[in-house]
């Protein structure tokens, strides 16, 4: 029995998509390429967003086209936010939510024998516990993603994932410690710590995200940490200088801005303001030297004036950014801010994009131009086509150097030359 695995959103749904992998694997089943010749076609789905939506219906009615007699299996956020609207779905032969990854092999099997159409959305409860995974190894992938924290109670005004994910769950320390030991000894140097809401780790559990940072740091074998998205004000100064003892950390930290402007924060019920912002960026640099600070940013939010779009501007330009992700507000049925007064038109949110694009761009080539001169451990990945072997530094800076030798998976003391095209350029130093 052969099963393929499409995968669309966050960094949590890749490492859930890698568990169903494995789980399938023991159950017998045969893991091949998505574009290949499959029994079974799963999709991973996203619903951040509505586009997330429109490419999940897409992908499934291209399996039926493509696999009439094949089984079409969707799960995760979308039919956990909007069941009704997944269950309309007649492409879909079985949905499941976000939880009890471990029956979607079950429900398969369940499919397979009777024929019959299995639908099985668990909702979310307050008194649900982490879920219990592990995961071994990952497809092309020289760092290794570990889910440590599911679930989110901030409740931003235009965002449909607590619904999707339900309420904080953590993973327990000796689970993570654990599970890393498992990925050192199978080769992997760099664990990447991940969760719907990072800050809030521990919070069920009596526990911090220093705690866990400090037990993934403790594995022999990994030889860097680093952390996924953080929500900025949930970082305390005690936790900033726990977390800085840690040497196996990756000096880069992705707080999620969404907006310079402090009214636009306000109306996006975000718990926090820029000068927070602003102080929470400082004290990371303070206590982690050089490091990078990357984030998301949203323009054209409902009731955002020119006067607001300036300001988040202006504040963004002055933070320094080594990377932004910018993107424009759209409209995300089920929440508050989709029937929000002031709703922006197109071309509005088309323009502000481009023009906070361009200061990101500034601002990461600025950041980049900063590390020339400097010798730095970089973590190889793959050889790029033109261009040399590509890698990350340990603040996250792409980083290509032209060699003849075969990198992937190794880490280098490169001394960076230049910077150009959106990445370092450096030469290993040997000896």
């Amino acid at each position: 029995m052969r099963i393929a695995f499409y995968t669309l959103g966050c960094k949590v749904n890749q490492y859930e998509t890698e568990l169903l992998s494995s789980l399938f694997h023991r159950e017998g089943f045969d893991i091949v390429p998505f574009g290949d010749e499959a029994d079974v076609y799963v999709v991973n789905s996203c619903t951040v967003t509505s586009t997330g939506d429109s490419k999940t219906r897409k992908v499934l009615r291209r399996i039926k086209r493509e696999h009439p007699h094949s089984l079409a299996v969707l799960t995760g956020c979308f039919p956990q936010a909007f069941p009704d609207a997944a269950k309309q779905l007649p492409e879909a032969d079985v949905i499941t939510g976000s939880k009890d990854r471990y029956a979607l092999a079950g429900a398969v099997r369940r499919a397979l024998s009777t024929g019959e159409r299995v639908v099985d959305i668990a909702p979310h409860s307050k008194d649900e516990a982490f879920e219990r995974m592990s995961v071994s190894a990952f497809s092309e992938r020289t760092r290794a993603f570990v889910k440590i924290e599911d679930g989110c109670e901030r409740y931003c005004s235009y965002c449909i994932i607590p619904k999707a994910r339900g309420f904080i769950r953590s993973k327990p320390l000796d689970a993570l410690k654990q599970e890393l030991s498992g990925l050192a000894e199978n080769g992997y140097r760099e664990a990447v710590l991940v969760g719907i809401n990072l800050s809030s780790y521990g919070k069920d559990l009596g526990l911090r995200l220093a705690d866990a940072v400090e037990t993934a740091c403790s594995v022999d074998g990994i030889e860097r940490v680093r952390l996924g998205s953080l929500e900025p004000e949930l970082l305390s100064d005690e936790e900033i200088l726990r977390m800085s003892r840690q040497s196996k950390l990756c000096p880069q930290f992705h707080l999620a801005l969404q907006s310079g402007c402090d009214e636009t924060l306000k109306r996006m019920n975000r718990h926090y303001d820029t000068a927070e912002y602003r102080r929470i960026a400082d004290r990371l640099r303070a206590c982690f030297p050089g490091c990078a600070i990357t984030t998301d940013i949203m323009v054209g939010f409902p009731g955002e004036t020119d006067a607001d779009f300036e300001t988040s501007l202006s504040f963004v330009r002055s933070v320094g950014f080594a990377r932004a992700h910018v993107f424009p507000y759209s409209i995300r049925e089920g929440t508050r801010a989709a029937s929000m007064d002031g709703q922006l038109d197109r071309t509005v949110k088309e323009e502000r994009s481009r023009r906070m694009m361009k200061v990101a761009e500034e601002s990461a080539a600025s950041f980049l131009k900063a590390q020339v001169g400097q010798t730095v451990p970089v973590l190889f990945e793959s050889k790029q086509e033109g261009l040399g072997f590509h890698g990350y530094t340990t603040n996250y800076s792409p980083v290509v150097v032209r060699t003849d030798e075969q990198l992937t998976g190794e880490i280098r003391p490169v001394l960076i030359t230049e910077a150009a095209g959106g990445f370092c350029i450096g030469r290993i130093l040997t000896g």
